[in-house]
């Protein structure tokens, strides 16, 4: 539930605290047992409001009062007042308390969700989103299928409560976003790099507020299995710049949640180790599958060394692919995606499958199970 807003009472409540001691606003939060920023906050509230009028204004630290203005009702009583001062500004510490203390009023509003009762400490599951390219837009008389942004959020979250609710409870999942999680990354609707055209169903505002509601779902369905949450989301050739904002989002949202760690890194790349299993991973449409094991090597030496079942995932293909095998020390695949084919794609004759899956790696002895969802 969102935090509800400053009532009047909570208002009065902090005036009252600062008349009662003595006018001094360091006194008043510690006798409310508030933090400074966070009556600053609410006393800044109240006196927008105008319930400060009965107070004999005194300067604030570091104010000089240069005059009072005073307005009466007709009966002769105070009606508001005004104290005027003259400063440098505030210090850098007194703006950092007063914005400290307007986001402790706002905290996130996913309710607590209590993880397995039991958990396997030595499992991984990863959850990869491969292209989920929300607010394409598909019309079946072109592509033999009817897509939108309703039936993308519907269809993707249906298909996750199920992968997710066949994993077996772990100690750590880790849902990684592949890459084009948006199908357009601005209101232009065209690849920023191409300028392809796109398909888009909905204004980007839309799109990109339904993307960051369908990534809490997710993270709140796999805080139901496991104990902690790994959230990564790596940017496209879609969406280069909304990824970033994207996980931002999530890292606000869930900022006061132990259980989840937000991995807001820019790079292209996704790296972790897991026992001795080193995971890796990319969009794609930069450095291509066949590259993975080399960079995997060379950038993660030291985990490379220490680890004896290594996987590189790779996305942006829409289909499913394995490329290199055991024997050369990595086994680097590609996904398929949970979407239709939009005009463009379809026109151009491409083939693949649909689904979403969880991926469940032992520490010490690599992948032992894979929940797969075919979406039809």
């Amino acid at each position: 539930m969102p935090t509800p807003p400053l009532t009047e009472k909570d208002m009065r409540a902090v005036v009252e605290a600062y008349k009662a001691n003595g006018y001094s606003k360091k006194l008043a939060a510690e006798a409310m047992g508030m933090k400074p920023g966070t009556f600053d906050h609410r006393f800044m509230r109240a006196v927008m409001a105008g319930l400060d009028n009965e107070i004999v204004h005194s300067a604030p630290a570091g104010h000089q009062i240069k005059g009072v203005s005073t307005l009466y009702n007709q009966d002769g009583s105070l009606r508001q007042q005004w104290v005027k001062t003259k400063t440098d500004g505030p210090s850098f510490d007194e703006v950092i308390e007063i914005l400290q203390g307007a986001f402790d009023e706002l905290k996130g509003s996913t309710p607590p969700i209590p993880g397995p009762a039991h958990a396997d400490a030595d499992l991984l599951n990863l959850f990869a989103l491969p292209d989920l390219h929300l607010g394409l837009y598909a019309w079946k008389e072109e592509t033999e299928a009817n897509w939108d942004l309703a039936t993308a959020q519907r269809t993707i979250e249906a298909a996750a409560e199920k992968v997710l609710g066949a994993a077996p409870p772990a100690s750590l999942g880790v849902i990684l976003g592949g890459g084009d999680q948006l199908h357009s990354d601005s209101q232009d609707n065209r690849t920023s790099k191409s300028g392809h055209a796109l398909d888009v169903d909905g204004r980007f505002a839309k799109v990109l507020l339904a993307t960051c509601s369908l990534f809490v779902r997710l993270v709140e369905l796999a805080l139901a299995r496991h104990e902690t949450v790994i959230v990564r989301v790596l940017p496209g050739n879609h969406d280069p710049h909304t990824s970033f904002a994207l996980a931002y989002f999530l890292l606000a949202w869930f900022r006061g949640n132990d259980r989840v760690q937000i991995d807001a890194d820019p790079s292209l790349f996704w790296w972790l180790r897991h026992g001795l299993v080193l995971l890796g991973a990319t969009h794609g449409h930069m450095a291509k599958p066949n590259q993975m094991p080399g960079i995997m090597a060379e950038r993660r030496a030291e985990d490379w060394g220490q680890t004896k079942f290594r996987y590189c995932h790779t996305f942006h293909l829409h289909h499913a692919q394995k490329l290199m095998t055991e024997g050369g020390g990595v086994i680097t695949e590609t996904h398929q995606s949970p979407v239709p084919k939009d005009a463009w794609h379809f026109g151009m004759g491409y083939l693949s499958g649909r689904s979403l899956q969880t991926i469940t790696y032992h520490k010490d002895f690599g992948e032992i199970a894979r929940n797969k969802v075919a979406i039809v």
